[in-house]
C-alpha cells in the first residue's frame, strides 16, 4: 500500500516556500525520528504565483480563483490531503475546502488551538490583508483571550517590504525590536506571527514574550496528519 501523498500549496510569497518545506522536514525528524531519505513523506508542492501587489488592493475574486486552481491541481496529482502555506489565503477557507474533495487543513484553527491556556493578552503580527480580514482576531476572542493592538501595522508593512529586497540580519533585528517594543507596551504576553515571510526571519527577533508561529503550527499538523493516514 502506497503511503499518503501530501499536497502543499505555497508560493505566496515565493521566498517563503523553501523555508516552509524545511519546517515540515524538521517536524518529521522531531515527531518520528526521520533520518534516512526514505523515512520522509512524499510531497507534491505547488508554488503558485498569486495576484498580490505591493501597491494596490487585493482582487479577492482573482486571488481566491488562483488558490482554488492550485488546490485542484494538487488534488489531480493524487494528494491525500492539502495544506495552504499562506495565512491570507484562509480568508476564503470555506470556499477553498468546498472546491476540493479531500481534506484541507485550516492554518488559523491549528494556530489558535496551540495557544496555551496560560496566555492572557495576545498580539497579532501579520500582513495587512490578514489583519484587516479579522480572521485571527475573531478566533482569538472565541477562545476567550484578549487581543491588543496599538497600531503597529505600518511597521509590519515596512518590514515585509524590506524582506523583498534585503537579507541584512542587523536590519531585521532592529525592525523586530521596534515592533516588539510596541507590543510590550500593551502588556501582551503572547505574540501570534501569522505570515510566512515574517516567520522566515523570526530568528532575528529577540524577546521573552511567548511566540506562536502559524507556520510551525501548520508544519506540525501536516506531519501529524500524514502519520495518522500512514498508520491507518
Amino acid at each position: 500500500m502506497q503511503p499518503p501523498l501530501i499536497g502543499i500549496l505555497a508560493g505566496m510569497g515565493p521566498r517563503s516556500t523553501a523555508p516552509f518545506i524545511d519546517l515540515v522536514v524538521t517536524q518529521c525528524q522531531q515527531q518520528y525520528g526521520a533520518k534516512d531519505d526514505i523515512d520522509f513523506p512524499k510531497m507534491m508542492i505547488c508554488s503558485q504565483p498569486a495576484p498580490f501587489y505591493e501597491d494596490r488592493p487585493i482582487d479577492h475574486a482573482a486571488l481566491q480563483g488562483t488558490i482554488i486552481d492550485g488546490l485542484q491541481h494538487l488534488e489531480r496529482t493524487g494528494a491525500d490531503f492539502l495544506a495552504v502555506a499562506c495565512n491570507t489565503a484562509h480568508i476564503y477557507y470555506p470556499q477553498l475546502a468546498a472546491a476540493v474533495s479531500i481534506p484541507l487543513l485550516n492554518m488559523v484553527d491549528l494556530t489558535i488551538a496551540s495557544i496555551p491556556d496560560s496566555a492572557r493578552k495576545l498580539a497579532l503580527i501579520a500582513a495587512r490583508p490578514t489583519t484587516e480580514s479579522g480572521i485571527y482576531q475573531a478566533a482569538i476572542r472565541n477562545r476567550g483571550f484578549e487581543w491588543v493592538d496599538i497600531g503597529w501595522q505600518p511597521q509590519i508593512d515596512n518590514l515585509l517590504g524590506i524582506i523583498r529586497t534585503s537579507t541584512d540580519p542587523a536590519l531585521f533585528a532592529s525592525l523586530w525590536d521596534e515592533i516588539i517594543g510596541r507590543i510590550q507596551m500593551t502588556g501582551a504576553d503572547t505574540i501570534i506571527v501569522a505570515c510566512l515571510d515574517l516567520s522566515g526571519i523570526l530568528v532575528h527577533a529577540s524577546t521573552e514574550l511567548q511566540i506562536i508561529d502559524a507556520s510551525q503550527c501548520l508544519a506540525h499538523a501536516i506531519v501529524q496528519q500524514w502519520l495518522r493516514a500512514k498508520n491507518g
